[in-house]
């Protein structure tokens, strides 16, 4: 249902993962950031953000290193109070690709409780094998379950280039199971990617089941060979593409989102420069997609992806 607010109601920022890790890449190596955990932290929060992000292969050597609980502690001096987890998958399979997921899974959830998060994200299958649905909603639906008792949510997000392929697709998901613990988190790459009308979103979206939402951006054309590349490649700063990501904010408020909102920037560019000179960038950009969002909002009108 639309909403008729004519400002962003919350400006917070979250710098997800991929935003603060550095010379990191999803799929690349064991994933984790070449820079310091604290010195990476610091930077995210002399920028002003007021979230972040970590993914698991960070988690896992931060546990190693200097343990989870010196992480929060290190969170709690600077001031960051939102933290997001992610990035659980394969929790539907059998097997060594099922035993792997599950000791992620144990670990996602003990920083969970130790880091205060509140909300995890989780992918469908990104192999382009056959994935039973039946199989996977249920496994689905046990995860959410049991994530509640870590006192944390389940928030699938649906990519062009997973098995569930579109926004329409993860909504009819998640209504199907029917798990107040079970939500869906909405990236405007992967709405514009999948061809969802940003207009679309009031009417397609119970705000109650969206637990996330994330900005970035990027050109209207395939960089790369290959979908997969465009994503964790060619990603832009919000508002410094072609995706229109004030529009996308301001359909997101019409529908009654009043979160914080995740920056997820995943790019080559992003990752050659300083973890300073890139927090700061992107918390910018975004401060100034705001703003876009604002006029948008104050003139009672939309545009379409």
């Amino acid at each position: 249902m639309a909403t008729t607010l004519t400002a962003v109601p919350n400006r917070d920022l979250l710098a997800t993962c991929w935003t603060w890790s550095g010379d990191a890449a999803p799929g690349r190596g064991d994933e984790t950031s070449p820079v310091d955990l604290r010195t990476r932290i610091e930077a995210v929060a002399a920028a002003g953000w007021r979230g972040i992000g970590f993914v698991h292969a960070d988690l896992l050597k931060a546990k190693r290193d200097i343990g989870l609980p010196e992480v929060r502690s290190i969170l709690d001096s600077v001031g960051l109070e939102i933290v997001e987890l992610e990035f659980l998958t394969d929790w539907w399979t059998t097997g060594e690709r099922r035993r792997t997921s599950d000791e992620w899974r144990r670990l996602l959830f003990e920083a969970t409780e130790l880091l205060g998060s509140h909300t995890m994200k989780v992918s469908g299958d990104l192999s382009e094998a056959p994935v039973d649905l039946d199989t996977f909603a249920t496994a689905l639906d046990q995860l959410a379950t049991e994530a509640r008792e870590y006192g944390t949510r389940i928030a699938v997000e649906p990519m062009p280039m997973n098995n569930l392929g579109t926004l329409e697709n993860g909504v009819k998901l998640v209504t199907s199971i029917g798990n107040s613990n079970l939500g869906l988190c909405v990236d405007v790459w992967h709405v514009h990617r999948g061809g969802t009308a940003y207009s679309s979103l009031p009417d397609l979206l119970d705000i109650r089941s969206v637990f996330v939402v994330e900005l970035d951006d990027s050109l209207e054309s395939i960089s790369g060979a290959s979908i997969w590349e465009d994503a964790i490649d060619a990603r832009l700063n919000p508002g410094e593409g072609e995706f229109d990501v004030p529009g996308f904010i301001a359909a997101m408020v019409q529908t009654g989102w009043t979160g914080h909102w995740g920056v997820e920037m995943i790019s080559e560019s992003h990752r050659q420069l300083s973890i300073t000179d890139a927090v700061t960038g992107a918390f910018r950009a975004s401060e100034a997609a705001f703003d876009s969002a604002d006029r948008i909002l104050q003139s009672h009108r939309f545009a379409d992806s």
